[in-house]
Parts: structure tokens; C-alpha cells; sequence
């Protein structure tokens, strides 16, 4: 018996069995080649951290992205938030809602974004990220990586870039955009064969030298959508009579026909936003000003279409000013501010983005039948945005003018205000209830040359430069302003102007109007 009450030979038997158990782990090692050195710890077992063989597999996995393709419906939202998130890389996906679109189609929380319809996003400001996600319509097509995978994947050096094309194909060509308009002589010059063993997949043959092939078609293309319509439902005599409809013209989108098999065989969608355009009619533009000592030289309008429905116009450009040397045309309708879609923005709204870009803005816009155009296919008119940045172009501005103020008349509350135009123009907005004479200041910048010569909202214009505009409606008041370096305001405030509608020296009372009952211009 030893000292611990174990008798010697229980202790030979641990020994013995001791012995069996490290030459079956020392096995197990070699039959795995493992190189560190390894002494069996009985009360350790086979939890010895040695034995852990999952992070070498882990180590040797490469990351798989997931294709999530997101259909919703017209009112329908995506259903998650993308954020850029202190201490996590890349573009994050976040509070994915329970049941919604995107959790129905794949996408987790924690994903990180890789690709936006076929679009590399990884290097990408978040701002455009997001942007191109809203210019998606109702499909988008997101290739994403799992959030832990993507951290490691950052981690080991992958470039993901290369991981992108190893997923999909570098030889996969982008689908085309082509709009194509009818050739007196030979007509549209495109014919669409039905392909056996699948419904509503159509060949492309062509005329040589028609109006489809000068258009971007090649021969052989597989047609994927026209006039707004995915052609993958439709019968060839469904398809024709849609061709008989068309008048003289269609845009339709295309790819050939070996893209057309991988984009299959990886099931990506090929969506009009993936597209590289071909002859069309209307692009929206992006264009470029620098502010001179008048402003920018244009008048910004809130006018109503025969629709119905408003927009924000911009009119007219002064002659050689900033805003006709960057390509700006009378009547052209205002998409986005510095990037930003001014489609829910306010009057007043645009005006403060405007002013609050310094010395340079750059706004986008477009065409009234341009929208139109994009409106009837279902697309953003901001998908094929052309960029007129002029290079050399010479910055003229110089500082705000000093403010000449005259001494203020008042008279039963009349004031003369005399503002001189700085170069982000006379900082306020005019305004007017809509078929209606009379004119009121419905903006003022604040310590702009409007509010430093003493103009305050919903003061009451009476007379400009000397000129009686009382009964003169919004467009005629702003012609007089048009072109000065200058501007003599005779205004009366709300409270003595309703007191003179009182005792009869008036026939219109100024009231608060709800925003879509006046409309409003300002100078810029």
C-alpha cells in the first residue's frame, strides 16, 4: 500500500493504461500532421487545446457570397436599413424586418453588401450605395457575404474584388439598353425568333445595316424586356402584337446569348439597371456651376404640369452666366441637388441646399419629355446620368458683394428696401397665391443681402424699381428683377397691408396659403 492508500498494482494498471492512451493520441497527431510538439495531460483529456483541428480546416475555407434577389411589390418596402457601422467594415446590413422582402429572399442581419445589380459597391461611398439601391424600382439584385466571414475575409488579406469575379464570370457581358426608332425605309429592322424548350425566350435577327443594328442590337442577342415589359411570360404572338403597337420606336434590353447562359446558370436577374445604354433619345444631366458676382444666373420655378402635378423648373439662364456656360437649358426640370433627389424636397428646400453649396453646385436635370420618356418604361431617369463637367474651367466668383442698404421709408408700413444681388443672388424667394395678382416675399436667406436690407417673410410687394406691380402676376414681377445687379423693393408688411383691405384701398387680403396653393421663384 502506498503512501495515498493505492495499492501498487492499481497504480502499474493507470500506468499501463496511461501509456495506451498517449499512443493512441500520439496516433491520432501523426495521422493528421500536426507539427507541435504534444505531452498528454490526463486531467486535461481531449480537451488539450493541441488536439483543436478546426481552425486549420477554417483557415484553408474560402468565402462563399449569396445572391439575394429582391422582388417587391408597388407600395411594398425592401424592408432593411444599409449603414456604415464604427468598428465593422463595409457597407452593413441592418434591422432586416421579420417576414419582409428582403428576410423572405435571403438577406440576414450583419451582411455586408458586395455588389448592387451586378455593380462592385465594396469601395463605394455609402451615399451612392444607397442611392443606386432606390434607383432599383421594385427588383434588386444585392450579391452579399456573411458578416463574420467578410471581417475574416478582410482580415487574411482576400481581395474581394477577385472573390466577386471568381463567383460569377469576368467574361459575363453587361446587358444593353437600346432604343430603337423606325427607318422610313426599312423599318425598325429587328425580327425575334422563339428558342424551343422554354417559354418566352426569343432569338434576335436583324437587318444589316437597320435601324435596331445602328442601335447597339448584334445579331444573335436574346431579348430580355421591351417597353418596360419583361418578355420571360410572353408568347411569340403576344410579343408581335406588342410590335405592331409600338409605333415608331421601342427600347428594348438585350444580351447575347452565351452571358445570357451564365447569368442563368448563376440565376442573376438581367434588370434594365444593370444595362449599358444604347442610343437613347433623353439622358439626364449632371452639370456643374460655379457661382459668379451675380449668383448662378437662373431662375428657380415651382410649376404645375398638365397633370397636375408640380415640379421644380429652371428658367431663364442669364446670357454667358454660370449657368448657360455649364449647359443648362430654359425648362428643364431639377432631379437632384449635389447628388440628392430633390423629388420630396420643398421649394424652399432646394433653395437652402443650393445657397448652402458655397461657390459650386452641381444639379441634375432633365427634360420634360426626357421624364416622360422614362416615366412610361418604369425606369429612374437618373439609371444613365451623363456628367458635363467642363475641365479648365475658370472659378470667376469672388466675394459677396457688400450690402447697399438705403434707409428704410416707412409710411403706414411701407418700407424701401434696396438689395444688390450677391453671388448666390438677392437671398429671398418670391411667392404667389396661383391665377392671382400680387406678389409676397415667402424666403429669406438668413443674413442674405434680402434680409440685411430689411425684407421679412410675408412682406407684400408694391413696387420694383420704381414700377407699380400690385396687379402684375409672379412671372412679370420677376422680369423686372431679371438681369440687374440691384433691386428696389417697396413693400408693406401683412398686418398694414390686410388693414388697407379693410378700408377698401385693397380688393386681396394676404393670408397663410397651404403649400400646394402658391407657388414660388427665386433667383439664383
Amino acid at each position: 500500500m502506498c503512501r495515498y492508500g493505492i495499492s501498487r498494482v492499481c497504480l502499474l494498471c493507470w500506468q499501463s493504461h496511461s501509456l495506451h492512451l498517449i499512443s493512441v493520441f500520439q496516433g491520432l497527431v501523426e495521422g493528421i500532421c500536426l507539427t507541435e510538439n504534444f505531452t498528454f495531460n490526463p486531467k486535461e483529456g481531449i480537451d488539450n487545446p493541441v488536439m483543436d483541428i478546426t481552425d486549420g480546416a477554417d483557415s484553408e475555407s474560402t468565402p462563399t457570397p449569396r445572391l439575394c434577389v429582391l422582388k417587391r411589390e408597388e407600395e411594398e418596402s425592401y424592408g432593411f436599413h444599409l449603414r456604415v457601422e464604427k468598428g465593422c467594415q463595409g457597407h452593413v446590413i441592418r434591422n432586416v424586418v421579420s417576414g419582409g422582402v428582403a428576410e423572405r429572399h435571403g438577406l440576414h442581419n450583419g451582411d455586408r453588401l458586395l455588389e448592387v445589380n451586378n455593380c462592385y459597391v465594396v469601395d463605394a461611398p455609402d451615399a451612392e450605395v444607397a442611392r443606386k439601391i432606390k434607383l432599383s424600382g421594385q427588383q434588386l439584385c444585392l450579391l452579399v457575404l456573411d458578416g463574420e466571414e467578410y471581417e475574416l475575409a478582410v482580415a487574411r488579406g482576400h481581395d474581394l474584388r477577385s472573390l466577386v469575379r471568381a463567383y460569377k464570370d469576368e467574361d459575363c457581358k453587361l446587358p444593353r439598353l437600346c432604343h430603337i426608332r423606325k427607318d422610313p425605309a426599312s423599318g425598325l429592322g429587328i425580327n425575334f425568333t422563339p428558342l424551343e424548350g422554354g417559354k418566352g425566350r426569343f432569338s434576335v435577327s436583324l437587318v444589316t445595316g437597320g435601324a435596331a443594328e445602328k442601335a447597339g442590337v448584334c445579331k444573335g442577342d436574346r431579348l430580355v424586356w421591351m417597353d418596360g415589359a419583361m418578355v420571360s411570360d410572353l408568347t411569340h404572338s403576344a410579343l408581335s402584337r406588342m410590335m405592331r403597337k409600338c409605333g415608331n420606336h421601342i427600347t428594348i434590353l438585350v444580351v447575347d446569348s452565351e452571358s445570357e447562359q451564365k447569368y442563368m446558370q448563376k440565376r442573376i436577374p438581367i434588370l434594365p439597371t444593370m444595362a449599358v445604354p444604347h442610343n437613347l433619345p433623353y439622358r439626364a444631366r449632371k452639370l456643374h456651376l460655379v457661382s459668379g458676382s451675380e449668383g448662378y444666373g437662373f431662375l428657380l420655378r415651382l410649376e404645375k404640369s398638365p397633370s397636375g402635378r408640380t415640379y421644380h423648373v429652371l428658367r431663364d439662364m442669364d446670357k454667358d452666366g454660370p449657368a448657360e456656360k455649364a449647359g443648362m437649358r430654359d425648362g428643364d426640370m431639377l432631379l437632384e441637388v449635389n447628388g440628392e433627389s430633390v423629388e420630396s424636397l420643398k421649394h424652399e428646400e432646394i433653395v437652402d441646399r443650393v445657397r448652402l453649396s458655397g461657390q459650386q453646385v452641381s444639379l441634375t436635370t432633365i427634360p420634360p419629355q426626357g421624364l416622360e420618356f422614362y416615366t412610361q418604361l418604369g425606369l429612374s431617369p437618373l439609371l444613365y446620368c451623363e456628367d458635363e463637367a467642363v475641365e479648365n474651367v475658370k472659378d470667376n466668383s469672388v466675394p459677396a458683394s457688400a450690402v447697399e442698404q438705403s434707409p428704410p421709408k416707412e409710411m403706414d408700413g411701407l418700407r424701401l428696401c434696396s438689395v444688390q444681388k450677391g453671388p448666390l443672388g438677392f437671398g429671398f424667394t418670391l411667392g404667389c397665391v396661383p391665377e392671382s395678382p400680387g406678389t409676397f416675399i415667402s424666403q429669406v436667406t438668413f443674413d442674405g443681402p434680402g434680409q440685411c436690407a430689411g425684407l421679412v417673410v410675408g412682406d407684400v410687394v408694391i413696387e420694383v424699381n420704381g414700377q407699380n406691380v400690385e396687379e402684375k402676376n409672379l412671372e412679370d414681377v420677376m422680369m423686372l428683377m431679371k438681369g440687374g445687379h440691384s433691386a428696389s423693393l417697396l413693400v408693406i408688411d401683412k398686418i398694414h397691408y390686410n388693414k388697407k383691405n379693410k378700408t377698401g384701398t385693397s380688393n386681396t387680403e394676404v393670408t397663410d396659403t397651404e403649400e400646394g396653393d402658391k407657388y414660388e421663384i427665386t433667383i439664383l
